[in-house]
């Protein structure tokens, strides 16, 4: 299986603008054995995204009986609305000999990381803080307090960067998508 990721879950993390939905998208397109897995969030859908697809969007009751069920591999909380990751279909497709991809924020990685210590942590990061400064601007999407909120939360991020088992700047998407499939492929160890 030479050049095929190996059979373990990586973990996507980064601050909100980096580009993480950006790479992990490129990766999909290029690989589409690899598993990746759609979150479960209580925010609402944003103009384009699609339930199932993008994120499975639930109420708030519904969120809670999945964390009180155990069926949440990892939850956070960020920016007032909660996130998780279904674990079934995670736990299916590592059984299946199929690697697997999360896309989630720190606090669900650390989360990850104490619930299943064989996951592989990467940090994507930013080519520069002013670009990050950027790319949350640029968006639109959001009031100036939520925009610096998120940036104080990105400072909080990267600087656990040295939590992570490796770390690829997203100065360019497909290049920041080879270097995370590079390191699925070869699994540092």
């Amino acid at each position: 299986m030479h050049g095929t990721p190996r059979r373990r879950l990586t973990v996507v993390s980064g601050p909100s603008g980096v580009g993480k939905s950006s790479v992990v998208g490129r990766l999909r397109k290029r690989n589409p054995d690899i598993y990746f897995s759609v979150s479960v969030t209580t925010r609402p859908p944003r103009p384009g995204e699609v339930d199932g697809e993008h994120y499975h969007f639930v109420d708030h009751a519904t969120f809670d009986r999945m964390v009180v069920g155990g069926e949440l591999l990892e939850h956070a909380q960020f920016a007032g609305n909660w996130y998780g990751t279904p674990r079934e279909p995670v736990e299916r497709a590592l059984a299946e000999g199929r690697p697997a991809v999360l896309e989630i924020e720190l606090q669900g990685a650390r989360q990850v990381r104490a619930a299943m210590p064989e996951a592989r942590l990467v940090m994507l990061m930013p080519p520069s803080w002013d670009e990050l400064v950027d790319r949350l601007t640029a968006r639109g999407t959001e009031h100036k307090a939520a925009v610096e909120a998120r940036l104080a939360e990105a400072e909080r991020e990267l600087a656990a960067a040295g939590e992570f088992d490796a770390r690829v700047v997203n100065t360019d998407v497909r290049e920041a998508a080879n270097q995370l499939l590079d390191f699925m492929r070869h699994d540092c160890e």
